[in-house]
């Protein structure tokens, strides 16, 4: 079994459970070649399990019959090494939380570009592309830090000024090359465009607004285009920057799927790491829920997605969807099971919920705790979709999530996971006495930073960018120990780490007694979480 066109005759991927396409991929691609609708940028896992297979499921139930084209722009091997190397085929491993797998052929990429404007031949290619009257989405899964034009110090970075200053011809940033496509677009009618992130951030819609609007209004100033460029990014009527929420994990390809293919008779399966470090498979596993909720802002009109499970709503509906899985629903319970995963000697997040205690922790904080506040968007059930995380997505024992990865900048995330929580007790009147295991979340990181698990044994932190600052903190704690709430006041009257000072709200004292429950000696962690969540 080889995946490319000519090896999908082969009989043995029906007899070996494969879905294959129902369509015929040549006419496919000769149809989105010729009339492209939908070009995604970055083609990572995501976009192979989430977006190339709504297309696919556009295809398959009539609603289109035009594929998707990838763009990739950070790692041109990704298009050289996996795409054109399986005739742009992949192969679509579901793990589903009962145990078994699904196994799909993606026929639905008709297309790989590179974004490369040292590329004559392939920045035509694109020139061509965005200069198409039928072309009406970009999608984009590129990550936060792609819409970046600073460093971290927050000054334009010198790439993102030689781009502002040279102009479009040529850029050489990623954003840069972007609204060079878009400036062709403009000089060729003006024509119009919805720009869709479905990156996995807050407001992503705007994010890429600003990257974008950054380039126009520097060569529009510069001389290095017209003013009317500016304008027409400007313009929602022509060049839309919809917000999104996106919701599917699909790890690093897994050795253990791998393995499942291999002995299918897969052949071909060698995963290859590019120069750049990205790890590249023919392959893809993910889990099977998913969500994505997208702003209906689609001036040139949008592909049939909403017949394939896609949810368009207005910009304040989406970002009620976002909150309630960043705020309570979902990465709360994530950064809960995170924390006490490490210091409990969990490798795997699965495998915590096989644990009573840690089962017990989250399902009070997303039932008990936040389900109380969280505003229900409409479109999709608060407590149906807890149900849904903790039921069927964390408990998957398919999915390799491991607390130490998810651990990682825990104190970037814990103002938006939590403190969200408790400023909406605070403006409600609700009474803070009802937040017991959100506190003790709170005391479980400061006893994360002492680096040493509940047997006493030391452990490695994730990476954090206020690792070092916080760790000092506690550093001269030790197992046994008692200490006060003022030893730990530089961390706990920090609002830009909780969301809120601990002092002001009335909560220090409550997490204090944690933390020093949980410091008490071996063992400690254990009997604590048995007691708070009992």
């Amino acid at each position: 079994m080889k995946l490319n066109m000519s090896g999908l005759s082969d009989s043995a991927w029906k007899e070996k459970g494969y879905e294959l396409p129902g369509f015929d991929i040549d006419k496919i691609k000769e149809n989105t070649v010729k009339n492209p609708e939908w070009v995604h940028f970055g083609g990572g896992n995501l976009f192979r399990a989430f977006h190339a297979a709504l297309s696919q499921d556009m295809i398959e139930k009539g609603y289109s019959d035009k594929g998707v084209t990838v763009i990739e722009g950070f790692d041109y091997e990704i298009v050289e090494k996996s795409y054109r190397g399986n005739d742009n085929l992949s192969v679509l491993i579901t793990l589903k939380s009962d145990g078994s797998i699904g196994k799909r052929v993606i026929g639905s990429v008709s297309e790989s570009c590179i974004l490369d404007s040292a590329n004559e031949k392939e920045y035509s290619r694109l020139k061509e592309i965005f200069t198409s009257d039928s072309l009406k989405m970009a999608t984009f899964t590129i990550t936060e830090k792609g819409y970046s034009l600073v460093n971290a110090a927050g000054e334009t970075t010198p790439a993102v000024l030689s781009d502002f200053e040279a102009g479009p011809e040529a850029p050489a940033t990623y954003i840069g090359k972007v609204s060079s496509l878009l400036f062709a677009r403009y000089k060729a009618g003006a024509k119009p465009i919805a720009m869709v992130s479905t990156d996995n951030c807050s407001h992503n819609g705007d994010k890429l607004y600003a990257a974008v609007s950054a380039f126009a209004k520097a060569w529009s100033e510069n001389g290095k285009a017209d003013k009317g460029f500016l304008d027409y990014i400007n313009d929602k009527n022509k060049v839309s920057f919809p917000w999104s929420m996106i919701d599917k994990i699909t790890p690093r390809p897994d050795a253990s799927v791998e393995e499942i293919l291999k002995a299918d008779g897969l052949e071909g399966l060698e995963p290859v790491v590019t120069s750049k470090g990205t790890y590249v498979a023919p392959f893809v596993n993910a889990e099977e829920t998913q969500y994505l909720v997208i702003e209906d802002e689609f001036p040139a009109g949008r592909p049939a997605l909403d017949k394939v499970g896609v949810i368009f709503t207005d910009k304040e509906t989406v970002d009620k969807v976002e909150k309630m899985k960043v705020c309570t629903c979902l990465n709360p319970l994530h950064t809960a099971l995170a924390v006490y995963g490490c210091i409990l000697g969990f490798t795997r997040i699965s495998d915590e919920m096989k644990d009573d205690d840690l089962k017990k922790l989250v399902q009070t904080i997303g039932y008990k705790e936040g389900l109380p506040v969280v505003v229900d968007p409409g479109v999709l059930n608060p407590e149906e979709f807890i149900d849904t995380v903790l039921n069927v997505r964390v408990p998957n024992p398919f999915m390799p999530d491991t607390p130490q990865r998810i651990a990682t900048d825990t104190s970037q995330k814990l103002p938006i996971r939590f403190g969200e929580t408790i400023k909406n007790y605070i403006k409600t009147g609700r009474s803070l006495s009802d937040l017991k295991c959100i506190p003790f979340v709170f005391a479980g990181w400061m006893r994360y930073l002492m680096a040493i698990d509940d047997e006493g044994n030391a452990f490695k932190p994730s990476d954090d960018p206020r690792l070092e600052s916080a760790c000092k903190v506690v550093s001269g704690i030790k197992l046994g120990d008692k200490v006060s709430a003022e030893a730990l006041r530089p961390l706990m009257e920090d609002s830009t780490i909780w969301g809120v000072d601990l002092f002001e709200a009335g909560l220090a004292g409550r997490v204090t007694n944690y933390f020093n429950e949980l410091i008490a000696g071996k063992g400690a962690v254990r009997r604590t979480l048995h007691d708070v969540v009992s």
